[in-house]
């Protein structure tokens, strides 16, 4: 049984990846994390305001009347109330990267690409085998038209991909009025992967404080069928790895993200739920899924679900819209 699959030009020994999370703080978490079966590990995110005080460039976004973003300055803690700063950052990424023998991708998260260059240089230098861009931008200026966005997300590509060497994926939002053209366009930029998707957290109102307070839920797996549609659809169309993230919980979500076209499956929520060696449960689940059903390797069953294979590719379109309604039948309608 051959589970290997490439992604973002890594050689994975199999799909199941560890996507970022606070189980990456530390180097014991980083450790447990390949102990329990993972093929890769996304290390936990670098903010963009973690940075921000040794990157003067990043005043522009006070000039630029921030505040009346979500992501304004006053929405985030103050930087001295993170658990790490950047140097202490790099030291764990350099330790993670000796330590294990899986690929370890460094992941920067923010919303502007000055303040990210120069440490995406320094993650490459202190053993980082990819970056993972985690562009968590949510435009509530109303101001702000869609091609500000979307060249934003370009800006910042094509920035870091001119910085380093190493691969870059990037973790896209699902909010594009074209996400296949814009999927185009960030390969074009240079990406190198796709992750799909950005799993943007909303936040809640306290009814009896009157407050917006942030609320965070693991993933389940009704999580999964946005991200599904999509890789199955950008699957051989776009020159670049496609990775998927949400709604990962079992063996069966890793399968329909594979057959899907996916060549690295992320988990976080699962293996918070159950424990980091859960990730092994999980490629055991799929080896035997395989042999159930006589699949020989991953490449064999990779894309096989994709539009471009499908007896039925109107299935992923306005067609199935209309199939998907009349199917239904509540007890209450007989």
């Amino acid at each position: 049984m051959d589970l290997t699959t490439t992604y973002m030009g890594l050689n994975l020994k199999h799909p199941v990846a560890a996507s970022a999370s606070p189980l990456s703080s530390s180097i014991d978490g980083i450790k447990r994390l390949e102990d329990g079966g993972v093929s890769a590990i996304v290390m936990f995110s670098l903010f963009e305001e973690q940075i921000r005080q040794e990157q003067a460039a990043f005043d522009h976004l006070t000039d630029a009347g921030s505040d009346s973003f979500a992501e304004s300055l006053s929405y985030f803690p103050a930087v001295e109330e993170y658990h790490v700063g950047p140097d202490h950052y790099l030291e764990l990424l350099r330790a993670g990267a000796e330590a294990t023998d899986v690929p370890i991708i460094a992941s920067l998260n923010g919303t502007t690409n000055t303040g990210w260059i120069e440490y995406a240089k320094e993650m490459q230098e202190a053993g980082a085998d990819g970056i993972e861009l985690n562009v968590f931008y949510i435009p509530a200026d109303i101001e702000v038209g869609g091609r500000d966005v979307e060249q934003r997300y370009l800006d910042i590509i094509k920035a870091v991909k001119g910085a380093v060497s190493i691969p870059v994926a990037v973790k896209l939002s699902p909010f594009f009025s074209a996400m296949g053209d814009m999927a185009r366009q960030f390969v074009d930029a240079g990406a190198d992967a796709l992750m799909l998707f950005n799993r943007f957290y909303q936040p809640d109102f306290n009814l009896e404080k009157l407050e917006v307070m942030p609320d965070l839920e693991l993933s389940s797996p009704s999580e999964i069928r946005l991200p599904l549609m999509w890789i199955a659809i950008l699957h051989g169309r776009v020159n670049a790895s496609l990775g998927a993230t949400r709604g990962v919980y079992t063996a069966i979500e890793v399968v329909k993200y594979v057959m899907a076209g996916a060549d690295a499956v992320m988990t976080t929520s699962a293996l918070l739920r159950k424990g980091v060696g859960y990730a092994e449960t999980l490629v055991s689940d799929l080896t035997t899924w395989m042999e159930r059903r006589d699949y020989e390797s991953i490449a064999q069953m990779k894309g096989s679900m994709s539009q471009m294979k499908v007896a039925d590719p109107s299935a992923f379109e306005r067609a199935n819209y209309i199939k998907v309604l009349e199917s239904y039948q509540s007890p209450y309608m007989a």
